[in-house]
């Protein structure tokens, strides 16, 4: 049952260095995925990655269950998250990485806010008013065809073939998260956390035990150091965090994620990576960027 302190929202100084923090540890994973994909292929990695996750959740779930209040979530609800977020959305991630600099992936899947904002306008009754927003994504659009048109393209047709596939990611995941916010008010997000997780993780060493079983693969230092950060930073804390702010924290505030993910992934592919960044590459973030802004901004109230 959840109490009234349960469903209060958070002072705005610990929202926001919360956001901050979630954008830092997300900013990160995608160099993070591709060292650990120089050792290991994409759906072992994913798997192994998300069965340390569900494991820990486990352990953890019921506790923070508890201390969070929320109802126990229908099956129907975890078993899609867990098919979407955890299973699909990152099937492709991985994959998408073994073709595209990280940075360059995490620039193209930042197009999410905006097709969370059409599906909000579709289905949650968040309606989409005046030019601005439509604006925002003719400049998205724009910025997306730059990067297919300069960077992408200068990669080879394999390359293209998996930029357009990882757009199948934040259209998942904007599955997911309209369901969640359309059904899933009051749920306890720990147990949507767990309970997708694992059947994430089941779905991902399956996927790897059909594809990958002859794949070369090196459990070394670095492959296993990337697991564990991903596993216990970007996914327990990371969707804890996430799933929590996603129930207590506005839209449009939940949205400076979307600004500094990118260009944090960016920084970081370039120091830690050796990633070149182009003068397309950093124009077309920018552009994607100012039309996820325009779509993003609060509407000023009609006085």
């Amino acid at each position: 049952m959840t109490t009234a302190a349960d469903s209060r929202p958070p002072p705005k100084w610990v929202a926001y260095a919360l956001i901050g923090v979630l954008s830092l540890i997300w900013g990160s994973t995608w160099i993070v995925i591709a060292k650990g994909l120089g050792s290991l292929p994409p759906f072992t990695s994913a798997g192994a990655r998300f069965l340390l996750a569900a494991l820990v959740m486990a352990l953890v779930a019921p506790s923070l269950a508890r201390r969070e209040g929320g109802t126990k979530p229908r099956a129907s609800i975890w078993i899609q998250v867990g098919l979407t977020s955890f299973s699909a959305s990152y099937a492709i991630v991985y994959w998408t990485e073994t073709r595209l600099p990280s940075a360059l992936t995490c620039i193209l899947w930042s197009v999410f806010p905006m097709t969370m904002a059409v599906s909000s306008h579709l289905f949650l009754g968040h309606r989409l008013r005046g030019a601005r927003p439509w604006i925002g994504f003719a400049l998205g659009f724009v910025g997306v065809v730059l990067l297919y048109a300069t960077d992408v393209r200068a990669l080879g047709p394999e390359a293209f073939v998996a930029a357009l596939v990882l757009l199948g990611s934040p259209l998942v995941s904007c599955y997911s998260t309209t369901l969640l916010k359309r059904d899933g008010q009051g749920v306890s997000s720990a147990l949507v956390n767990r309970n997708g997780m694992a059947l994430g993780a089941v779905l991902l060493c399956a996927l790897a035990f059909v594809f990958e079983r002859d794949a070369p693969r090196a459990w070394d230092a670095t492959a296993v150091a990337s697991i564990v950060y991903l596993a216990l930073v970007g996914t327990v804390l990371g969707f804890g965090l996430y799933f929590w702010l996603l129930r207590h924290v506005p839209a449009h505030e939940l949205s400076l994620i979307s600004y500094l993910t990118p260009a944090l992934a960016v920084v970081l592919g370039a120091v830690f990576g050796g990633e070149k960044l182009t003068l397309f590459t950093l124009a077309g973030c920018a552009t994607i960027l100012a039309g996820v802004y325009l779509v993003l901004r609060p509407a000023k109230p009609r006085g």
